[in-house]
C-alpha cells in the first residue's frame, strides 16, 4: 500500500496519542444500565490481569491510529501516513486477532456455560449470553479491518482523483467504526466480562484455565 507523495500537505493536527475516551465511541456505550460494580485491577486474577494490560497496549495503538486518521482527514497523505498505517494494521493482524482467537478459546466458553447455567442469558434463546455478542464483535473487527484496508488500498491506486477521493471518504469512515467497536468492546470486556469472571470462579479455576493458555 503506498500513498501518493504528492498528497496535499497541511500543518500536523496535534493529537494525544496516550488519548482519553474516543470522540468517536459513544457515551452511553460506556454506561449500561447492567453494569455493576467493577473490580480494581489489582484485586483481578493474574489471567484476568494479562488480558487487562493486552487491551492497554491496544489502547494505545487505536490512539495512534486515530491520530494517523486525524492527520488524513486534515489533507495529510504521504509516505509516514501509508507507515503508520501499516503499523496498525500489522499489529491488528499479528496480536490483536490473536488475543482474541485466546479469549474465544480458552476464557468465553467457560463464561458462557456459566452464565447459561445461572440463567443469564437470552429470553429469546437461552444458549445466547454476552459472550456471543463478544464473539460477534471479533469477527466484525475483522471485516471492517480488511475493508479499511483494502479501501486505502484502493485509494492509492485509482488514477481519477475525483473517485479516489471517494474511497477515501469510505476508508476513513470504516476506520472511525473499527476504532468504535474496539475501544466499546474493550471497555466491556475489561469492566463487566473480566469482573463476572472474577466473581464467579474461583482462583484455582482461573489458575487451571490460564496453565492452559500457556500449555498451548
Amino acid at each position: 500500500m503506498e500513498f501518493n507523495p504528492n498528497g496535499t500537505m497541511e500543518p500536523e493536527v496535534e493529537i494525544d496519542m496516550e488519548g482519553g475516551v474516543s470522540p468517536y465511541a459513544p457515551p452511553e456505550a460506556y454506561n449500561p444500565p447492567s453494569k455493576g460494580e467493577e473490580i480494581p485491577y489489582e484485586d483481578m486474577h493474574p489471567f484476568l490481569q494479562e488480558f487487562i494490560d493486552d487491551h492497554n497496549s491496544y489502547t494505545k495503538e487505536l490512539n495512534a491510529f486515530e491520530a494517523t486518521i486525524a492527520l488524513i482527514e486534515g489533507g495529510r497523505v504521504d509516505k509516514d501516513i501509508d507507515v503508520r498505517l501499516r503499523q496498525f494494521f500489522t499489529f491488528f493482524d499479528n496480536t490483536i486477532v490473536n488475543h482474541n482467537q485466546e479469549e474465544e478459546k480458552y476464557l468465553f466458553p467457560k463464561i458462557s456455560k456459566k452464565m447459561i447455567a445461572d440463567g443469564e442469558h437470552s429470553k429469546a434463546d437461552k444458549n445466547y449470553t454476552v459472550i456471543d455478542v463478544l464473539e460477534d464483535d471479533h469477527v466484525k473487527s475483522i471485516q471492517m479491518a480488511a475493508v479499511t484496508y483494502n479501501m486505502f488500498v484502493l485509494f492509492s491506486r485509482i488514477p481519477d482523483e475525483r473517485s479516489r477521493y471517494i474511497i477515501l471518504d469510505v476508508a476513513l469512515n470504516q476506520a472511525k467504526e473499527l476504532l468504535e467497536l474496539l475501544r466499546v468492546h474493550i471497555y466491556r470486556e475489561d469492566t463487566i466480562i473480566f469482573t463476572y469472571a472474577q466473581k464467579n470462579f474461583t482462583n484455582e479455576e482461573l489458575t487451571e484455565i490460564q496453565q492452559k493458555t500457556k500449555g498451548a
